[in-house]
This record gives structure tokens, sequence and C-alpha cells, in this order.
């Protein structure tokens, strides 16, 4: 890349000036970053292309494709506050973020009109966008060996009615995304390996990277993009490409989730109980949603199931050595449960394996659903006997609650 872009071109905006002392501005050059190495950094500035090393404490990995910076021509010298910030959890048992793209405007989702198309995937695609406050687009390539793109449209249509759907094929968008892509403005291409990500962006930017196969019996493809890079568009955007993502684990996307959702959300605030987990509480609002027809089931489970990911991928590593010392007690409680049920003595432990019950899963006192829950294990007009276990649903459920437990943070993958 040779040729020289103003600043303006790039994205600079007065937003990102006005975070420059009078020194800076008059000793230090604004750039921003397109590619990211091991132990350098690649630029683009009013100049033209830059190489620089990072400074002393700032690694690599806290840099990303995007991000606008200071320089002094060889060195970098300091990152700029960010407009939107696109990260994963890391792979592994760390606590780390991986970044992806910064100060991005518009997220395609990518994916393709066959056996790749998941709404579960495109839910998390949304929730990552909505938390990092970036626009979201659903598009849907390989339109053209479809015999009905129509029917995969309205599918995507469906899965949020807010989100723009195009629908194209990727050798010849036309002027399908210009929308998004115009002088100054930032795209991102997040989506599986093998939709056309590779193919799409070599028709957005003029350029000619490799392209694969997908697999015939699957629809799934390999990497062919190994790297994230800043590339200029036709169109005069400029264009994040990202490689395959086989698996996308959300971290603090609290406020994505929720907004992506928002329909349950809101119907969760109508529960009777504050704590309601929208199973078997009498009063759920949600439950008399699904009953009445108007939420899918599936869409609840889905909607569960990223509130816990989030919760247990922004755990602090602090937080996750807590919890699993907690689910350590409640192991060692369950099997004592366990043996005591085998030997035909259906009473729960005492009170050591009470209170680590009801530390890992909080008290049931006398308020809210796991109340509600807790009465409805015991004879009516009872009281709670002394020696009875302090947990929510007694021993038996207790081993339910521990085999589908889970320990560690997941993704979706595949």
């Amino acid at each position: 890349m040779t040729d020289t872009y103003p600043l303006a071109v790039l994205g600079w905006a007065s937003d990102f000036l006005r975070q420059l002392t009078l020194d800076e501005i008059s000793t230090l050059t604004p750039c921003r970053v397109s590619a990211v190495h091991r132990s350098r950094i690649e630029a683009l500035g009013a100049a033209g292309p830059l190489s620089l090393v990072p400074p002393p404490g700032l690694s690599t990995a806290e840099i990303a494709v995007g991000d606008w910076a200071l320089c002094d021509g060889t060195r970098l010298i300091r990152l700029l506050t960010r407009r939107s910030t696109l990260a994963r959890r890391a792979a592994g048992t760390g606590a780390d973020r991986q970044l992806i793209a910064a100060n991005v405007d518009t997220l395609f989702i990518t994916t393709s009109c066959n056996a790749d198309f998941n709404p579960a995937r495109i839910e998390r695609y949304l929730a990552l966008a909505r938390a990092a406050e970036v626009t979201p687009v659903i598009v849907l390539t390989k339109a053209d060996e479809s015999p009905d793109p129509a029917l995969w449209q309205a599918q995507a249509e469906a899965i949020d009615r807010r989100v723009a759907v195009v629908t194209l094929d990727a050798r010849a968008p036309g002027e399908r995304l210009s929308d998004w892509a115009r002088t100054g403005q930032t795209v991102a291409l997040l989506g599986s390996s093998g939709v056309g990500k590779t193919t799409l962006a070599n028709a957005l930017t003029g350029e000619a990277q490799a392209t694969a196969p997908i697999r015939a019996d699957d629809a799934k493809g390999r990497h062919t993009t190994t790297g994230r890079h800043l590339r200029p568009l036709a169109a005069g955007g400029w264009l994040i490409d990202t490689p395959g993502m086989r698996e996308l684990r959300l971290s603090g996307a609290e406020a994505g989730i929720a907004a992506t959702f928002d329909d349950l959300d809101a119907l969760a605030r109508d529960c009777r109980f504050h704590d309601c987990t929208h199973q078997t509480e009498p009063g759920c609002a949600v439950q008399a949603a699904i009953a009445a027809g108007a939420v899918d089931p599936a869409r609840l489970a889905r909607w569960q199931k990223l509130q816990r990911e989030d919760r247990i991928n922004s755990e602090t590593l602090a937080e996750a050595h807590a919890r699993d010392r907690a689910f350590g007690r409640l192991t060692r409680g369950a099997l004592r449960d366990k043996a005591r049920l085998r030997g035909g003595n259906e009473q729960a432990g005492g009170p050591a394996e009470a209170g680590a019950a009801t530390r890992a899963f909080g008290p049931s006192g006398n308020r809210g659903a796991a109340a509600v829950r807790e009465a409805q294990t015991l004879p009516a007009g009872s009281d709670r006997p002394e020696s009875r276990s302090r947990f929510p649903e007694g021993p038996r459920q207790r081993q339910k609650v521990l085999r589908n437990s889970t320990r560690t943070g997941v993704g979706w993958s595949g």
C-alpha cells in the first residue's frame, strides 16, 4: 500500500483531535493502525505507510487494527481513546480479552445461503456489535447458489426486524453495501470460514486475495485470511477483514445481549419474582408469553445461554477461582447426598453441606422464586425440618444441577 490518504479520509474526527495536547499537535503525527504483528505495528498516516515499534509497557496484544495513535515516525507513542471496540474472550483459562477491531462504524455479520446459516450464531454477533455500540448489518452471501435466496433473507429478517439484511453474490455485490462504506466510514467483516468473506472483501476493495472452496457436506470452509488488516474500499471507506471465527466467546456483553433480546428482557421485568428463572415459577411473564405463542422457547434458551456465558467469561481470575471453590464444595455435598440416597436414606445432609450449597447458589431465605421452589418440595402445611438441607431443590435435584452445571465459559463453535 503506497498511496497517501488525508486524515479525514482515514476516519479522523474531532473527538480524536480533542484528545491531543498542544505539544502533541506540534510534535507528533496521528496515524491509524492497519496491521498488528508480534513486535511491530503497521499504520497509515497523512504522509503514507508507517512501520512502528510499540512503546515500553504496551504489548501488541493491547493494540487493535483500526486504532488511532500518535507516533514520532518510528515509534508509537500512545493510543487514543477508541470510539468502539470489538473484542472477545481469549482462548484458554485466563481472563484476557482478545481485540478484534477498533473504531468500527458498521459490522457486516457475514453468513451464507446454505447450511452455514445459524440463528444462534447471528444473535451472538448481534450482541457483540451492540455491546460495542456498532451498527450491525446481516450479509447473506452465495445467493447465486441458492434456489430460493428470499427464503434465507426472510429467516435472517425474523431474527431481528431492526437489522438490515442484504442478500448478494459476494463476487458482485454492486452498490448493495455502499451506504455503509462511504468516505471516512469503517466496516468490519465477521463470520465463520467459508462464507465468502475474502471473496466479498476482494470485490469491495478491488484487490485479489486468495480464496478456498468449502466442504460440500456441511458448507464449512478453511481459513484463507490469516490476519486482520485495514484495507481501503472502492466506495471511499475502510474495511477491517478478519480471519474466520470458529468460536466467539462473549465477554462484557451484558448490554449487547439485553439489546438483542430486548423483548425477553422487558417481559422478565414483569415476572412476579425478581430472581425468576423463567422455568416453573408462578407469575412468570416469559412463560406466559411462550404459552400464548408469542415467544419461541428456543429463543429463551439461547438468551439464557448467552447470559450465563457472558457472566462466566466476564469474571476476573479471582472470581473464577472463588466460583470453582464453591462448585467443589457443591460437588462434595452432592456426592454425600448420592451415597445417602443409595443407602435408602432420603434425608438431606447436615449444616456443613447445607452451608456449602447455600454459599454456592445463594440463600433461599423467605423471598423470591428460590423460596417458592423450596416451599414446593415440602408437604403442605409443614414447617422446614431442622435436619432438611437448605439447598432449594433437595439432594435429588442437587444431582441434577450438578450434572447440568458448567464450570468454564463457553462460546459458539462449529
